[in-house]
């Protein structure tokens, strides 16, 4: 089993990586090592777990399914490394946040340092996409995500919900109103996320809801283009409430009734959920509010 258990480990490294040469440098051996290993395991269970084409290569669907399980088994066997070193630095413990909005995981991140003033907290960002990858792979204990859809392999519990709002040019006409209907939209030009943003989709569902058509005239990445997009005139666009920052050029409108929220969850994986220090943040952590 500990020759299986070391084939195992250089197959996780190229899974991980996806270069049998940074699995190498990943695992401080030599890249014939790992080759020689990954080779040994499909060999002795007559499976390809990579397709090679050359310099690249590519998971089978086989090497899908491993790469499954192998997340677990050497992830775990990252956290035990971890435990040991927080015991060696002395810290009462570690805990590692990613999020998809800093302002929401900054939020909690100043919520957890009063709370556990002896923990030491990392808190990083990416998209929902990324940030879920690396919870998977155990590269993060707890992620602050607005999911788009539920996953088996999480524990969850809601966090926080935000009204979703529009922001238009400061001489745009509902720059004077506190409020609109959201029947206003119509006609309006409007500059949106890409089509994989929570936000976008909350809005498109809830037009479609109230059977409006929205015209999108320019599709951005990311929440500061499109601020600037709104400054220069472009069209109007959504943000929540919590995420909008005042800019020159811009003002923050609320719908009527707000028709539009997203929800914000803390996820762990469903594995991990039982872990001291992720399981009282779940359980006894800040209250979801509205």
């Amino acid at each position: 089993m500990y020759q299986y258990h070391k084939w195992l480990r250089s197959f996780h490294a190229v899974a991980r990586t996806g270069s049998f040469t940074q699995a190498a440098e990943y695992l401080s051996v030599g890249q014939p090592t790992v080759s020689e290993q990954v080779s040994a395991l499909e060999n002795m269970f007559s499976v390809e777990l990579f397709h090679r084409r050359g310099r690249y290569i590519e998971m089978s669907d086989a090497g899908h399914q491993l790469y499954a399980i192998t997340q677990g088994l050497f992830g775990q066997e990252d956290e035990a490394v971890q435990l040991l070193q927080s015991f060696r630095q002395r810290k009462a413990g570690m805990l590692r946040l990613g999020a998809v909005s800093p302002p929401i995981a900054m939020n909690l991140t100043y919520e957890l340092m009063q709370q556990y003033p002896d923990v030491e907290l990392e808190t990083s960002f990416s998209s929902e996409v990324d940030t879920l990858e690396r919870l998977y792979n155990f590269d993060i204990d707890v992620a602050i995500l607005a999911l788009s859809g539920l996953d088996q392999r999480l524990h969850t519990r809601l966090y926080r919900r935000y009204p979703i709002i529009a922001v238009v040019r400061d001489d745009h006409p509902w720059a004077t109103q506190e409020q609109v209907r959201v029947e206003q939209l119509r006609g309006e030009r409007l500059v949106l996320r890409e089509r994989a943003s929570r936000t976008r989709q909350l809005v498109e569902d809830g037009a479609q809801q109230l059977d409006i058509e929205l015209d999108c005239v320019m599709q951005l990445n990311s929440r500061e283009a499109i601020v600037h997009a709104i400054a220069q005139g472009i069209g109007i666009g959504f943000v929540s409430a919590v995420e909008y920052a005042e800019t020159p050029g811009t003002r923050p409108v609320t719908f009527v009734d707000h028709p539009f929220h997203i929800d914000y969850h803390l996820c762990c994986l469903a594995i991990r959920k039982n872990r001291p220090m992720i399981a009282e943040l779940l359980a006894n952590g800040p209250p979801p509010t509205t």
